[in-house]
């Protein structure tokens, strides 16, 4: 009991980042009076996460949402771990997402911070700062919104996620959990257990690899240099090794996904309505690029770079401070190697398909510069010092957790719906077939949320609750891995409008389609669900509520 009291600041910190963190997800995927709820991200992420576990668990790589063609280009550790805790206990994949995992992680995180922090500094005071602006930074986004327009919003204005939505990416909040347990392993001179965790990180997330690889080879040189000691090379070897390994477990195609393309989150931060949207300095600063102003391009685009880096940080600012009396050590070598990297990565690359995707390396830096803002504000001696942290932790907080707080989520799964993709969870294993995401109609109908999952995003609800593989679906995904998709959604596409019946049924044999389902409001045909009729394409009506319709098709090709 003396202990608790003792340390009871500690403890509030802890739980209260925790419970905070959680919110953002535990609602989700749960089953209400209008069926399963999805807030914020979790809408798209969420399910594509519950797909992949399901069809992990199944016991193949084949990808969930892309019939036939196995997982490639994606880091599958969190999925795979997912999958495994389902088998072991019995508990679905979504209360597992959801419920379980997200405050098991965010307890993981902060006290493994406190841990490091406190070995690394032997400080208790400096410790517990660092996990309180880890869990509670954010981005100067909220200022420019409130004086702007008169709301509090604004997280990823400056195009970086913020702290409270670190478990909303969950690999990436595995990630945290295995660098910093390699940090420790690393203090505490455990080979065995630095290369354990620090090289599993590639089927974790991948980007995390890429940033520790590399930090553990500039550390390993400036240990062998200016220490005189192999230790770090031998972690960096045995890691190395240990990532190849699992590198080759799915197809990748490597450092090929990143683009050359520099400054494009500076250009777009500028431009986009939806980030910081100063379109007279995007238009300037352009203009002096494609002019060869060189002079004024460059201090245009160093304006931008500062506004950029100072306006994610935050309040996380006050890091600086730690730089400017910082005392050159391994640990610090390695860190700032990875910081550096994580600054340095976006500002330079994109990735093929999806540009925006590189900015999940800067989280690392926004992660590791909370821990030095945490060391340098445990020193200042002003009491002021906790008015301040608490005025910028709320609103950034708020800015944030508003959008997972409302009664009503943004994006639902019907009842009626649950209760046809549970019967086809049911039916012998085989592919479905459905309809393709429509962004123009999901514009038009719907709009305002709650809205069906069909007409939120392109997702793997399908998949994620039947437990099928899919034809095609969730085409974000599909394009962040790589996969040729577009010739599939024009095949579907002339499917559903096609007038020929033995070309149609020749599609469904040629692909193993053994199912459609078919949502009646979805329908990309007024009036009907299909061109042809059924009975045209030999297909037997075996569901239908007010909501869908499943149909099998007469072949069979056997269970997956």
């Amino acid at each position: 009991m003396n202990k608790i009291v003792r340390y009871w600041k500690h403890i509030l910190v802890i739980s209260l980042g925790t419970i905070i963190w959680s919110l953002t997800m535990v609602r989700s995927g749960l089953l209400y009076y209008f069926g399963f709820g999805f807030w914020g991200a979790n809408g798209h992420d969420g399910i594509w996460h519950l797909a992949l576990a399901r069809s992990l668990a199944s016991g193949n790589f084949e990808n969930p949402v892309f019939a036939g063609e196995t997982i490639k280009n994606y880091h599958i550790g969190f999925d795979l771990f997912l999958a495994l805790l389902h088998k072991l206990t019995g508990i679905s994949v979504s209360n597992l997402y959801f419920q379980i995992l997200p405050p098991l992680f965010a307890l993981g995180i902060g006290l493994l911070v406190y841990w490091f922090v406190w070995s690394w500094r032997g400080s208790k005071t400096e410790a517990l700062w660092a996990t309180m602006f880890v869990y509670f930074s954010g981005s100067f986004g909220f200022l420019v919104t409130l004086l702007r327009d008169g709301v509090i919003t604004g997280e990823s204005m400056f195009w970086s996620q913020q702290a409270v939505s670190t478990l909303i990416n969950p690999p990436f909040a595995l990630s945290l959990i295995f660098i910093l347990s390699g940090l420790i392993a690393l203090q505490k001179k455990n080979l065995f257990f630095s290369i354990l965790f620090f090289g599993l990180l590639i089927q974790i997330k991948a980007y995390a690899a890429i940033l520790v690889l590399g930090s553990l080879a500039i550390t390993c040189i400036y240990a062998y240099y200016i220490l005189h000691t192999t230790y770090y090379l031998r972690v960096f070897l045995g890691s190395l090794i240990l990532n190849l390994v699992l590198f080759a477990i799915t197809k990748n195609d490597g450092l090929s996904t990143f683009v050359w393309q520099p400054f494009w989150f500076l250009e777009t931060m500028m431009s986009y309505s939806d980030r910081l949207g100063w379109e007279r300095f995007y238009s300037a600063m352009t203009t002096y690029k494609m002019g060869h102003i060189w002079f004024k391009g460059i201090l245009a685009y160093l304006i931008a770079f500062i506004i950029f880096v100072v306006g994610n940080m935050g309040l996380r600012i006050v890091g600086f401070l730690y730089l400017i009396k910082v005392k050159i050590e391994l640990v610090f070598v390695f860190i700032i190697s990875i910081m550096m990297s994580a600054m340095a990565i976006p500002l330079l690359f994109v990735q093929k398909g999806t540009p925006w995707n590189t900015i999940q390396f800067f989280y690392y830096y926004l992660f590791f510069f909370a821990i030095f803002a945490g060391i340098s504000f445990s020193r200042i001696k002003l009491n002021i010092k906790y008015y301040i942290f608490i005025f910028f932790s709320l609103f950034s907080v708020w800015s944030t957790l508003q959008h997972y707080l409302p009664k009503m989520p943004q994006a639902i799964v019907s009842a009626e719906e649950i209760v046809a993709l549970t019967f086809l969870e049911e039916q012998p294993g085989g592919i479905v077939l459905t309809y393709l995401f429509d962004s123009d109609k999901a514009k038009v109908e719907n709009a305002n949320p709650p809205r069906s999952l069909y007409y939120y995003d392109s997702t793997a609800y399908v998949s994620a609750i039947s437990g099928k593989k899919v034809f095609i679906e969730d085409e974000v995904n599909l394009n962040i891995m790589g996969y040729d998709w577009r010739k599939r959604r024009n095949q579907v596409a002339w499917f559903i409008s096609n007038l020929d019946p033995v070309a149609g049924k020749d599609f469904l044999k040629k692909n193993k389609i053994k199912y459609l389902y078919l949502v009646k409001e979805n329908s990309p045909l007024v009036g009907e669900l299909l061109k042809l009729g059924p009975s045209d394409l030999d297909l037997k009506k075996i569901f239908e509520n007010k909501k869908s319709i499943i149909y099998e098709y007469g072949q069979d090709f056997g269970s997956d």
